[in-house]
């Protein structure tokens, strides 16, 4: 087979979801659902944690910063879809594919290391009531955030230079309905073995350091709970990180599923399923899972709501 890389001026192809005509507005309809519900949902928390002084603090600091990934993170992948389900193209550039790719992997990254320091919050709080206020203070979740986002952008700069590199063989379809690592290694011509070497290696680093820091954090903080005399307070101190023990397990989950296994193994029907669910139902999702479980945020959500709407 002739390799070669394909230039800027040529397209892939995205397989998609389904060629069925019918099936397509259906799923348009049910994503463009998704899509303003992530995109509306996380927008009024984030408004929420602003306008409400009571909020201001290291937990919800965090929330406000997962909210609006969620945005960035449906963002990459939704909007093209939509327009592939609606008879536009379903082809994309070299460099739009590479780009997206780019996005894709960092707010990936970026969320790893986000569960993971929501999951140390909650650990602090619970465990070490008495310092939380001086170890997660303003300055320290300031220097948290910047250093998460930073290290979770550059992260994704190697595997895209990595991906970048690979000459493509006379097959340009992407086997998937964004670009994404699994299904573009499949194209490649030459041997992807450091491409998975360095998925490996930088999601044992990234993903399963982040998981096992969480684990650790959730491990100490059962422990705590459960030495806690009475049931109420049981209660309430679960009831503090059950939302965010949910996000986690439905998103590292996902995550180990889509990346940490050979290419070879690699089956479209699943691995749509999978994506579907962390890159567009979880973004949406989060913001429910949140306010549902938290009494605070709820009671402050229709202050917010009222002052935008109703002028109460």
């Amino acid at each position: 087979m002739t390799q070669r890389n394909w230039t800027s001026d040529s397209d892939f192809t995205l397989a998609g979801l389904s060629s069925d005509a019918k099936f397509q507005v259906l799923l348009f309809v049910i994503f463009l659902f998704l899509y303003l519900t992530s995109l509306g949902g996380n927008l009024i928390i984030i408004a929420t944690i602003c306008s409400e002084r009571k909020l201001h603090t290291s937990m919800y600091f965090f929330l406000g910063n997962l909210s609006f990934l969620d945005i960035c993170y449906s963002s990459v992948t939704v909007p093209k879809l939509l327009t592939g389900l609606v008879g536009g193209s379903s082809k994309i550039s070299y460099r739009g594919c590479i780009t997206q790719l780019y996005f894709y992997v960092s707010c990936c990254s970026t969320e790893c290391l986000l569960l993971s320091v929501m999951g140390f919050d909650r650990y602090v709080a619970i465990c070490n009531p008495l310092h939380y206020n001086t170890i997660m203070n303003k300055y320290r979740c300031l220097q948290l955030a910047v250093g998460l986002w930073l290290v979770g952008f550059a992260s994704s700069v190697i595997h895209t230079v990595f991906t970048a590199e690979l000459p493509f063989c006379n097959s340009r379809r992407i086997s998937h309905f964004f670009c994404d690592i699994p299904p573009m290694l499949k194209l490649a011509c030459s041997d992807t073995f450091l491409n998975m070497i360095l998925i490996l290696t930088a999601g044992g680093f990234l993903g399963l350091g982040s998981f096992v820091l969480t684990l650790v954090s959730y491990v100490q903080i059962i422990s705590t709970i459960l030495k806690i005399k009475t049931k109420d307070g049981r209660r309430r101190a679960f009831s503090t990180c059950a939302s965010h023990l949910l996000v986690v397990t439905i998103f590292f989950g996902s995550i180990s599923f889509m990346y940490m296994r050979p290419t070879s193994s690699y089956s479209l029907e699943q691995d749509q399923l999978v994506s579907l669910l962390y890159a567009v139902v979880t973004p949406a999702l989060n913001p429910v899972i949140y306010t549902l479980r938290n009494k605070e945020v709820k009671f402050s959500l229709k202050r917010t709501i009222n002052k935008i709407f109703f002028h109460n």
